[in-house]
């Protein structure tokens, strides 16, 4: 898989007919080689999830995605809104949080 966002991208647009797709590629954040495409954030907000739960919601595009997870994918942070979830919270997702340092354990 060549572009992995782009993967994402296209595959959530025809699948779910977001009415916004924000994919972000958060590698660069992460203890990786340059251009590893292993770490992305996803914040999408569709009609499809009216009635679904956040379980339901996220296993919906892990099963989407599941090409890309079982490949160059490490870690997707999924932020899954109906419209009206994402109105209510102003139209502003979670922050991600800065890396660990991968499998450091220095914080024991």
């Amino acid at each position: 898989m060549e572009n992995v966002k782009q993967f994402i991208q296209d595959t959530l647009t025809s699948e779910l007919s977001p009415v916004l797709l924000e994919v972000t590629d958060e590698s660069y954040m992460h203890n990786v080689p340059e251009g590893a495409q292993s770490h992305f954030k996803v914040t999408v907000v569709s009609e499809h999830f009216t009635g679904s739960r956040l379980i339901a919601r996220h296993r919906q595009v892990n099963g989407l995605l599941s090409e890309a997870l079982e490949g160059p994918v490490h870690a997707l942070a999924l932020h899954t809104f109906t419209p009206q979830e994402w109105e209510k919270r102003g139209g502003q997702a979670t922050a991600s949080p800065a890396c660990l340092g991968g499998s450091r354990l220095d914080n024991r």
